[in-house]
């Protein structure tokens, strides 16, 4: 299980009711088509191996007789696969009937554990589990843990731990599965038999997706399908595999009755130190019977999507609303700080590029959500040695477009005395050259918000702070960082959808040309055709790639192996490897040796689950050491 992943199956094979050595043969076959596909946890449906409807036929002897011979007959046929199974069949014990999941591995049986909540029909049949395990002759040679208060273990994976959920027990109040998962259990498997009903394939999905939300947990489902149906009951063999919260795998109804993913078991655990809720003193993993099993969990191929842009949605609809969100949280937050502090004036240092572009956007939303006329707004461009007439025009347009007052400050003159107070060659263009630049124009940003009463609005964004790229008390200072917790992918998105939805022709069209405009500092002078010459993903590297980067690193703390194989499958046909190893490991040293800037960074609004707020976004030495990283990316290559 290199990197955490392990690769789990859901099927629903065709079985006839009532036929045990037809539905062996139907689960054997299941079985061994997922092994081939990688698969090391294999889940099929409850009560498979007799079928879910047997109605009364639960109550002959026969049917029983056969079923103990029948799940040792599937362990043996299946011992050579590398994989836990887990199926359904209905056990006699004491006296009392039980709607169970099998566990096996290897040809050995491993344990039984009993369905706790049943439904109305089921309880004609069969009796209610307590959590409460001991171990029972079953007639398969050796007694075997039974009982709903046991999870299966992999000695292999210490993180990869199983527990079982049947049908309704998914809902149930009675389900004791969340104190299997306080006692450690990251993957959750459901064994369910539930008709096909219209909305029922939602209904379970949206239950299976929260399950796995609200346990930080990987979660197999797999219902019975097509073989099972007979007099009023249809069921469509509806499979799904989710994680944490987002939905990895489905089958198709009344299809193939096959999901296949990858469960990323090493991040469930790092979800889980970050939660209070799994972070509790009681010993919850006393109480329950481990039974471990053996895997050979070597990496293999990922078939779970890896998403390029994980700050932005793939779904377009959901995508607009998200900006619309972040967009209201960065104008509300604007909006309070301005009446905690009595003020009705803003300052914003507005360059033409796409971050100041949306701080302008956001402040502008922010005077209207205080009822103040946008004129309280004042722009200032302030050319320098690098302002291209393309962004300067784009500034001034979108200025007027919005209704602020423009102002322009041309920093030249004052810079020049700079350099020649202390004593700086104006053509040398070292940092002391760019830097200067950078903190006149705070300097006249902060004196101007001074000089009206006004708040400046800071404009740098959370793809800056991440790598430093930052003028240290230049640019990197504000009174206000509206885009502080505000990646350079998912601006690119506010923009747009501000461009799309404004209403104003003048307004949409400066912004879709700010959209066009290379990222640029535009500190060094520009190219004798008037373009911008210094081109900031040129120099630190693409901001697609570092924002992918810093959320895999903040989001769930993967380590540079695990983040160069996730983005080697995400930006398969844009970045080879050498690319993306090479900007991984500037990431990674900039990333580090530049926490000095965050930690004295002004307060923004926190938008998203990543974060790099010194006050709990990000709390990280100033001086710690990226050795380990760095010498991890080494041995890539």
């Amino acid at each position: 299980m290199q990197d955490g992943f392990i690769k789990v199956a859901a099927v629903s094979p065709r079985v006839r009711v009532a036929d045990v050595w037809h539905n062996v043969d139907a689960c054997v076959e299941a079985i061994r088509t997922a092994a081939k596909k990688g698969a090391k946890v294999i889940v099929l449906p409850e009560l498979c191996i007799t079928g879910a409807t047997c109605g009364d036929l639960f109550w002959q002897e026969a049917l029983l007789a056969a079923v103990r011979q029948a799940v040792q007959d599937v362990a043996q046929q299946t011992a050579e696969l590398d994989a836990l199974v887990i199926l359904g069949a209905p056990l006699s014990r004491e006296g009392k009937l039980y709607d169970c999941a099998v566990a096996m591995a290897r040809g050995q049986v491993l344990g039984a554990v009993p369905k706790r909540s049943l439904g109305t029909a089921q309880r004609r049949h069969f009796c209610p589990a307590s959590l409460d395990t001991d171990f029972a002759d079953m007639g398969w040679g050796e007694e075997v843990a039974f009982g709903a208060g046991q999870v299966f273990c992999c000695e292999q994976a210490p993180g990869l731990v199983v527990a079982v959920e049947i049908g309704e027990d998914l809902w149930s109040l009675r389900s004791g599965v969340a104190e299997l998962v306080r006692g450690g259990a990251t993957l959750v498997v459901n064994l369910s038999a539930t008709p096909a009903l219209v909305g029922s394939a939602s209904f379970v999905r949206s239950n299976v997706v929260l399950q796995s939300a609200r346990l930080a947990c990987g979660y197999v489902y797999a219902c019975a399908g097509e073989g099972e149906s007979t007099t009023d009951a249809v069921y469509g063999g509806q499979c799904l595999i989710a994680e944490n919260g987002n939905l990895l795998a489905e089958s198709q109804q009344f299809g193939a009755g096959c999901a296949i993913s990858d469960v990323d078991v090493s991040m469930l655990v790092q979800e889980r130190r970050r939660s209070a809720a799994f972070n509790q003193d009681t010993d919850w993993a006393s109480a329950f019977t481990p039974t471990p099993f053996s895997l050979n969990v070597t990496q293999t191929d990922l078939v779970r999507p890896v998403d390029a842009f994980p700050f932005t949605p793939c779904d377009e609809s959901e995508r607009e609303g998200r900006c619309e969100e972040i967009l209201d949280i960065q104008a509300h937050a604007l909006a309070e700080r301005m009446r905690a502090i009595g003020s009705k004036q803003a300052v914003v240092g507005i360059s033409g590029g796409l971050d100041s572009t949306l701080a302008l956007l956001v402040t502008a939303r922010a005077f209207d959500v205080l009822g103040l006329p946008r004129t309280g707004i004042t722009a200032i461009t302030m050319p320098g040695f690098g302002t291209t007439d393309r962004t300067h025009n784009n500034a001034w347009q979108l200025t007027l477009a919005l209704g602020a007052t423009p102002r322009e400050i041309p920093i030249g003159a004052s810079v020049r005395q700079h350099f020649a107070d202390i004593d700086h060659d104006e053509n040398v263009h070292n940092a002391a050259y760019e830097n200067a630049q950078a903190r006149e124009r705070t300097q006249i940003l902060m004196d101007v918000a001074n000089d009206n009463g006004g708040i400046v609005v800071g404009t740098g964004d959370l793809s800056e702070l991440a790598l430093g790229w930052a003028t240290y008390n230049g640019d990197h200072m504000s009174m206000y960082a509206v885009n502080a917790a505000v990646p350079k992918t998912l601006i690119r998105y506010i923009v747009r959808h501000v461009a799309q939805t404004c209403g104003n022709e003048r307004e949409a069209e400066v912004l879709l040309d700010v959209l066009d405009t290379p990222v640029s500092p535009e500190l060094l002078p520009a190219n004798e055709d008037g373009t911008i010459a210094q081109q900031t993903e040129d120099l630190v590297g693409p901001y697609e790639l570092h924002d992918f980067f810093v959320y895999q690193l903040l989001r769930y703390g993967f380590g540079p192996r695990k983040i160069y194989r996730l983005a080697c499958i995400a930006f398969a046909g844009t970045y080879d490897g050498a690319t993306i190893l090479h900007w991984l490991k500037v990431f990674h040293r900039r990333f580090f040796s530049q926490q000095f800037k965050r930690s004295c960074a002004p307060d923004g609004p926190a938008v998203g689950t990543v974060g790099l707020s010194p006050r709990g976004g990000l709390c990280m030495p100033s001086d710690a050491s990226s050795a380990l990283w760095l010498c991890e990316l080494e041995q890539i290559g």
